[in-house]
């Protein structure tokens, strides 16, 4: 079923999710990886979105599933090669989204050099919270965003640590792909990511985007 997305009176079909990884110094520390020379690009599926709200359910296999907290942009018009100078006319809007990941799956297919999706595409791996228009009191370079699991401070990021500021990824991305109205981009998470068990409230929330909640479930 398609996945609507409603940014004032307009209305989108979710189309690709592009997810970023790597792309804040001190998650990719935490993680052990190394700083990586250009985005590191990995897709959900848009049958992976899960509005707010909503129960989440742990996928039937691996045991460390985990928080991902990220800012998300919507791609709001056709971009092809476009320079960072133009990408901020090519986003519709903004919201916080979660890449809900299965770190036990993930650092075995790593180790084995094998493709990401067991342990990043299930279902319902990536909850999406609701847009808010980019404006111009929106600066993309300083928008804060916190996730608590209950009542605990998880993850605070802001943008203007991302080691691929969002101009920059959306120039990387529409050299490789033509984006088109509908994609969305994970522009990556902060450091503090970690597990989540049956009964968490997982909450997003952004002085400039709102506040979005889920609850996992067995």
């Amino acid at each position: 079923m398609a996945f609507s997305i409603q940014v004032e009176n307009q209305t989108f079909q979710a189309n690709r999710v592009f997810c970023i990884g790597r792309n804040y110094h001190k998650h990719v520390k935490e993680l052990g990886n190394t700083i990586p020379d250009e985005p590191v690009v990995f897709m959900k599926p848009a049958s992976c979105l899960v509005e707010p709200e909503k129960l989440l359910r742990h996928p039937p296999y691996g045991q460390n599933l985990q928080h991902e907290a990220e800012v998300v942009v919507l791609i709001g018009q056709r971009a092809e090669h476009i320079m960072e100078a133009r990408a901020r006319d090519c986003i519709a809007g903004l919201s916080l989204g979660l890449d809900l990941t299965l770190r036990d799956i993930q650092k075995n297919l790593k180790e084995k050099g094998l493709p990401w999706e067991k342990a990043k595409c299930f279902e319902q791996s990536a909850p999406l919270g609701n847009f808010t228009m980019l404006n111009d009191s929106i600066n993309l370079d300083s928008i804060s965003f916190e996730c608590r699991v209950g009542p605990t401070l998880r993850q605070e990021g802001n943008t203007r640590h991302l080691i691929f500021p969002i101009p920059a990824l959306i120039r990387f991305l529409s050299k490789h792909w033509i984006l088109v109205p509908g994609d969305l981009i994970f522009t990556g998470t902060p450091e503090g990511v970690g597990p989540l068990l049956p009964g968490d409230e997982i909450i997003l929330g952004s002085p400039q985007l709102g506040k979005f909640s889920w609850t996992m479930v067995g």
